[in-house]
C-alpha cells in the first residue's frame, strides 16, 4: 500500500503552477531564466496571494539590470552556506553514508516514472524535485518534499533571516504544504540547534552538496 499523502489546501493546478515557477526561480539566474520572467510573473499573478506573492517578490528582484551581481549573490546564497543548501537530503542525512541511500531511493522514484537525470544532476536538488512534482508525479514529488520537510523549513527560515531575495520563492513552496506537526517542529528545532549530521570517513563529492553545486535547469 502506498503511503498516505496529506490533503492540500490549494487546487492541484495552483500547486503545480507554484512549484513550476519556484523550480525555475530557484535555479541559477542565467540569461534563459531571466528571459522567462515576464511569463513567470503572469503565472504567479494568477495564483492565490498566499502562494503567488512570494514568487512575485523573487521575480521583481531578478529584474535588476546587473546580471553578474545577481549571479554572484546566488552563488553566495546557495553554494557557500550550508543552511542555504538546495539539496534536500543533506539536511535530513548530513554528510553521512545514509545520504547515498536516500539519493538512490529518489532516483528509483524518477526511474519508475520514466525520468532519467543527467550525470551532473543530483536527484534531491530542490529545483529537480519541484519540477518532477509539477510536471510528472505530484503525489511522489510531495512525498519527497514532506520526507525532507525539516530541511526545507530550515532553508526558509535561513533565507528570511538573511533577507535573501529568493526567500519569497521558498515561502511560496512552503505555503503549498500541510501545516507543520509536532514532530516536524522538533526536527526543525534540532536542525537549527545541531545542524546536519557529519561523517567524513569514506565520503566522496556525491554526498557533499557544497562541493557539487548544480548550475543549470532541472
Amino acid at each position: 500500500m502506498s503511503p498516505r499523502v496529506p490533503a492540500l489546501k490549494f487546487s492541484g493546478q495552483d500547486i503545480t503552477s507554484a512549484w513550476q515557477c519556484a523550480s525555475i526561480l530557484l535555479d541559477y539566474p542565467d540569461e534563459l531564466l531571466l528571459s522567462r520572467l515576464d511569463l513567470l510573473g503572469d503565472v504567479a499573478s494568477t495564483l492565490p496571494p498566499k502562494i503567488g506573492s512570494g514568487l512575485l517578490e523573487t521575480i521583481e528582484y531578478l529584474r535588476r539590470p546587473t546580471v553578474s551581481e545577481t549571479q554572484s549573490e546566488y552563488v553566495d546564497t546557495f553554494d557557500t552556506r550550508r543552511r542555504g543548501c538546495l539539496f534536500l537530503t543533506y539536511f535530513s542525512n548530513g554528510e553521512t553514508r545514509k545520504r547515498g541511500l536516500a539519493l538512490l531511493r529518489i532516483k528509483q522514484v524518477y526511474a519508475k516514472a520514466g525520468l532519467i537525470l543527467a550525470d551532473e544532476q543530483l536527484p534531491d536538488h530542490l529545483c529537480v524535485v519541484l519540477e518532477f512534482g509539477a510536471l510528472t508525479d505530484a503525489k511522489a514529488g510531495l512525498k519527497m518534499i514532506l520526507d525532507n520537510r525539516a530541511g526545507l523549513e530550515l532553508l526558509r527560515i535561513h533565507l528570511r533571516e538573511v533577507g535573501s531575495p529568493w526567500s519569497g520563492a521558498i515561502e511560496s513552496v512552503c505555503a503549498t504544504l500541510p501545516p507543520l506537526k509536532g514532530k516536524d517542529h522538533e526536527a526543525v528545532a534540532r536542525l537549527i540547534a545541531e545542524g546536519p549530521e557529519e561523517e567524513m570517513v569514506g565520503l566522496d563529492t556525491y554526498g557533499m552538496p557544497d562541493l557539487a553545486p548544480i548550475q543549470g535547469g532541472p
